[in-house]
């Protein structure tokens, strides 16, 4: 009689789950306003298991959108005020993101 494989589940979740998830349910629970993105934080956090990944996942929109800006306006020979423009986005939704940081950090700790 053969043994089954010894299956292991990988201690580490999956990032690109944990980030789908993060935006489907801030998508979800929008009209909650600290609540909304506190939850989408913890279950994506939960999903991938450490705080750290869900961090940087929860963080990934606010520097997009800084770069982005950035890079657009300096195409467009101003670079001065796109390095100002896009910090500034960064800087607000960076922080308008702090309770889906918080929620990110909850779930990667609190998970198995």
């Amino acid at each position: 009689m053969a043994s089954s494989p010894d299956v292991r589940r990988d201690p580490r979740g999956s990032v690109i789950l944990g980030a789908l998830t993060m935006l489907a349910a801030s998508l979800l629970l929008f009209w909650l306003p600290l609540l909304g993105p506190l939850i989408a934080g913890f279950l994506g956090g939960w999903i991938i298991k450490r705080p750290g990944p869900a961090v940087a996942v929860a963080l990934l929109p606010a520097v997009v959108l800084g770069l982005l800006i950035g890079v657009v306006l300096a195409a467009f020979d101003l670079p001065l005020i796109g390095t100002l423009a896009g910090t500034t986005a960064f800087i607000a939704v960076a922080v308008q993101d702090i309770p889906l940081f918080i929620g990110a950090i909850l779930g990667g700790a609190l998970a198995d």
